[in-house]
């Protein structure tokens, strides 16, 4: 764990020692803040933060593959991950600490949005259950995105690829729980079962179920260890 939470560190000043975090969270913060605004302004009677948590899911899809796309395209382009690699870590280790570090600035993205939620509490009585679950859900699910999204980056060396296929994935993940109403009932509990939204809903409405949080737990572990072993693979070309 010790070897993780080092290149963690290492990832993550590297994306705050560059324009990267900083455009990645002020673009973030500008749409999703644009959009919760509107949606607040435009006659909610309610003091909540549907507007925020009904939006970021979709953001996410297309945001967290782009925190991830470098991870490991980019240095197998300029060929600092051969060098990485050299060093005596495993693996599991550097895939797990690019995983880290990224969820690191994800975390960090997600707390400057608590603003929106006092300007919800000024402006009524704001339930902070369901806001707690929200949060604790858009992380479930943005750490999700992001495993899918190193993964593709794993595969690639490069970004814009990395990209597209991560955020192609993710996109397919959100939206097949969109479909619940069209699917026949013989194939919903399936469908809800591989939906990030779906998921991500319940804990939302601040139900903390078992089941939900296996479930961005497996995801996340599916894409990480698929990720270890596509990268264990090119060892050996």
């Amino acid at each position: 764990m010790r070897n993780s939470l080092a290149i963690a560190r290492r990832e993550l000043g590297a994306y705050f020692f560059s324009p990267i975090a900083y455009i990645f969270i002020v673009v973030f913060l500008l749409i999703a803040g644009y959009m919760f605004f509107t949606e607040v302004f435009a006659g909610s009677a309610q003091a909540d933060m549907r507007p925020l948590f009904g939006l970021a899911p979709l953001i996410f899809c297309f945001f967290a593959p782009s925190v991830t796309m470098g991870l490991f395209s980019e240095e197998r382009q300029t060929g600092t991950l051969e060098m990485l690699l050299a060093l005596p870590v495993t693996d599991w280790q550097v895939v797990l600490g690019k995983f880290l570090a990224a969820s690191g600035l994800l975390a960090v993205t997600l707390l400057l949005t608590l603003p929106y939620a006092f300007f919800v509490a000024a402006y009524g009585n704001l339930d902070w259950g369901p806001v707690i679950g929200g949060y604790l859900g858009l992380m479930l699910m943005a750490a999700g995105y992001l495993a899918v999204g190193l993964m593709t980056s794993v595969w690639t060396r490069n970004q814009i690829i990395a990209w597209v296929v991560g955020a192609l994935l993710c996109f397919i993940l959100f939206l097949v729980g969109k479909l619940l109403q069209v699917v026949p009932p013989a194939l919903a509990p399936i469908v809800q079962a591989i939906s990030f939204d779906y998921h991500f809903q319940s804990i939302a409405r601040g139900v903390i179920d078992l089941r939900d949080l296996l479930y961005y737990a497996s995801l996340i572990a599916i894409c990480l260890i698929v990720a270890q072993t596509s990268l264990g693979s090119r060892r050996w070309r």
